[in-house]
C-alpha cells in the first residue's frame, strides 16, 4: 500500500496553530505568575540584545501582550539624549531598574552598548575590559539583591539579516528604521559575531545567555515566554535570591582606629581666615579647569551627629560656580527607593562630567546605620563592603574623582554641641530624638565605621579622617585634601 503524503501547507498549518496554542498557555501562566510576583515583590528584568533587523521589539511586544501596563515598563538606554555620554557608562541601565514587584523590559543594553563602541574603536581594549567587568559586578549586584535577570539573544543568520534590511529599505515608511550602524553591522557581520560570543562568554558566567532564534518569529515568541516563566516560576519556588558575603583583593590603605586619633589639632582664628581666603581662592580657579577638562568630582561626607560636616561642606561649595555643583542630603530612603538595589538612589544623583557632587551621607548607611537599625539583614551589609569598592571603582574609572570624609569629634564635643543646639532657638531644628539615640550606641556605631574604613578606603576612593573638635582646623584640611586631588587630576588629564 502507497504511503501517503503529508501536505507541506497543512503540515505548517499545523505547526502554526500548535505555537499559537502553547503561546496562548504560556501566557496564560504568565498572568497567574504576575499576581504572586507582585505579592512577593520580586523585580524582574528581561534583557532582549540581538542582531539589527532580529525583531527585538517584535520580541518584547510578544512578551508583553495581555500584560497590564501597570506592571512593566520598556525602556531603550542606548536611546538617551546626548549629555548621557557625561554619565558612567552603566547610568542608564542602572537607573532603569525596577520596584520590586514589577517588571522592566531592556530594547537592548550593556552588550550592544559595549561590543559597538569596540569595534567602532570609540574605546580602548583596556576600557572594554573594565565594562566588562562593570557588567559582570553590576548583573551580580543584581542577583545579589533579589533581581530575576533574564538575558535573551535574538540570533538570525547573515542571509536572514541581509534580507530582513534590504525589505526594511525598500519601504518609505520603513527605511528611517535601518540606521548607519546597523549598515555597518551587516557588512561586518562575522566580526560582530565574533565579538558578541567573546561578549556572551565573558558576561555568562554569573548570569546566563539565552539564545533566541529570531528567523520564525512565532517560534522566538514561544521559546521566550517559555524561558521567562520556568524563570519566573523557579524565583518563586525558592524565593528571592540573596547573596553570600564575599571578599575581592581591593588595594587598600590602612587606617587608624578613631580611638587613636588626636583630635587635639586647631588653627587661631587669624591663621584660619588667611588659610580660608588662598584655598577658596585655589578652589575657584580648579573649578574651571575641571569643567573644562570634563572631570567629576563626587565627595562623600560623613560623620557623628553634630561634627560640623554641614559647615564643611558650605566652605568647600562656597566658591564653586553654583551651576557646577550640587549637594545631596540623603536622608532615610523614600518608599521607592526602598523598593529596589540600594545604590539605586545614589547611581539617579551622580554628577555630569566637570561638574562636581556632594554627598551629605552616602551608600555607607548600609554598613553603618542599616547594619546597626536592622534594616537589612546581616548578609546584605557584609556584602555590601566589596559592592561599595565596586561601585567606586566604576566611578574611578569613569575618570572621576572620589573623596571620602569622616568628620570626627570625641563624645564630650558631641555633648557639648548638642547641649548648645538644645538651648539655642536658632539651632534647635538641627538636635532630633534620633541623635540621642545614636549617641546612646556610640560603642557599637564606632566598632562598625572602624570596620567601614578599613574594608573601603581603596587607592581609588580613599578615607580621610577629618579632626573635627575645632571645626576651623576640619575645614582647612578638607579643603587641602580637595585641592591636592584637583590638582593631581588636572595635571593628569590631558587639555
Amino acid at each position: 500500500m502507497k504511503k501517503e503524503e503529508k501536505d507541506p501547507k497543512k503540515a505548517e498549518k499545523e505547526d502554526t496553530d500548535k505555537l499559537k496554542a502553547e503561546i496562548k498557555e504560556l501566557r496564560a501562566h504568565l498572568m497567574t505568575q504576575l499576581q504572586a510576583v507582585r505579592s512577593n515583590g520580586l523585580p524582574i528584568i528581561v534583557l532582549v540584545e540581538g542582531w539589527a533587523a532580529a525583531g527585538k521589539g517584535s520580541l518584547i511586544n510578544q512578551l508583553i501582550s495581555g500584560i497590564d501596563p501597570r506592571n512593566y515598563n520598556v525602556t531603550s538606554p542606548v536611546i538617551t539624549p546626548e549629555q548621557e555620554a557625561r554619565y558612567p557608562f552603566l547610568y542608564p541601565y542602572a537607573n532603569a531598574i525596577p520596584e520590586n514587584g514589577k517588571i522592566m523590559f531592556y530594547d537592548s543594553g550593556w552588550m550592544d552598548d559595549c561590543v559597538r563602541k569596540y569595534l567602532h574603536r570609540d574605546i580602548t581594549k583596556d576600557e572594554y575590559k573594565k565594562r566588562v567587568r562593570a557588567v559582570n559586578e553590576f548583573e551580580r549586584q543584581l542577583r545579589d539583591g533579589g533581581y530575576l535577570l533574564l538575558k535573551l539573544f535574538v540570533d538570525i543568520s547573515e542571509k536572514e539579516q541581509r534580507k530582513r534590511i534590504r525589505a526594511l529599505r525598500e519601504s518609505f515608511e520603513t527605511e528611517w528604521r535601518v540606521t548607519a550602524d546597523d549598515m555597518w553591522q551587516m557588512n561586518e557581520y562575522k566580526l560582530f559575531r565574533d565579538e558578541y560570543e567573546n561578549f556572551m562568554d565573558k558576561t555568562g558566567k554569573v548570569i546566563p545567555w539565552h539564545p533566541v532564534d529570531g528567523s520564525k518569529r512565532m517560534l522566538a515568541a514561544r521559546d521566550a515566554l517559555k524561558l521567562l516563566v520556568e524563570q519566573i516560576d523557579k524565583a518563586l519556588e525558592e524565593g528571592r535570591y540573596i547573596g553570600k558575603p564575599f571578599k575581592e583583593n581591593f588595594p587598600l590603605i590602612k587606617m587608624p582606629r578613631l580611638a587613636e586619633v588626636d583630635l587635639s589639632p586647631s588653627l587661631t582664628e587669624e591663621e584660619y581666615k588667611k588659610e580660608l581666603k588662598k584655598l577658596q581662592k585655589r578652589l575657584g580657579e580648579l573649578h574651571n579647569v575641571i569643567y573644562r577638562k570634563k572631570i567629576p568630582v563626587i565627595l562623600c561626607y560623613e560623620g557623628w551627629d553634630a561634627a560640623g560636616k554641614g559647615g564643611n561642606i558650605c566652605r568647600v561649595t562656597r566658591p564653586l560656580d553654583p551651576r557646577g555643583y550640587d549637594v545631596m542630603p540623603i536622608a532615610s530612603p523614600e518608599p521607592h527607593e526602598k523598593n529596589r538595589q540600594y545604590l539605586w538612589r545614589f547611581w539617579k544623583r551622580l554628577p555630569r562630567t566637570g561638574h562636581v557632587c556632594v554627598f551629605d551621607r552616602t551608600w555607607y548607611g548600609r554598613v553603618m546605620v542599616e547594619r546597626l537599625e536592622g534594616f537589612c539583614d546581616e548578609d546584605d551589609w557584609k556584602r555590601a563592603y566589596n559592592e561599595i569598592n565596586e561601585f567606586e571603582r566604576q566611578l574611578t574609572d569613569w575618570g572621576a574623582v572620589v573623596l571620602k570624609f569622616w568628620i570626627h569629634i570625641d563624645q564630650e564635643t558631641q555633648l557639648q554641641r548638642f547641649t548648645d543646639r538644645q538651648n539655642t532657638p536658632e539651632k534647635a531644628w538641627k538636635l532630633t530624638e534620633e541623635d540621642w539615640r545614636n549617641r546612646e550606641k556610640w560603642p557599637q556605631y564606632e566598632e562598625a565605621i572602624d570596620e567601614m574604613l578599613e574594608k573601603t578606603s581603596t587607592e581609588n576612593a580613599p578615607w580621610f579622617i577629618i579632626e573635627s573638635n575645632d571645626k576651623k582646623y576640619a575645614r582647612i584640611k578638607a579643603l587641602r585634601i580637595v585641592i591636592e586631588a584637583l590638582e593631581k587630576a588636572c595635571e593628569d588629564r590631558l587639555a
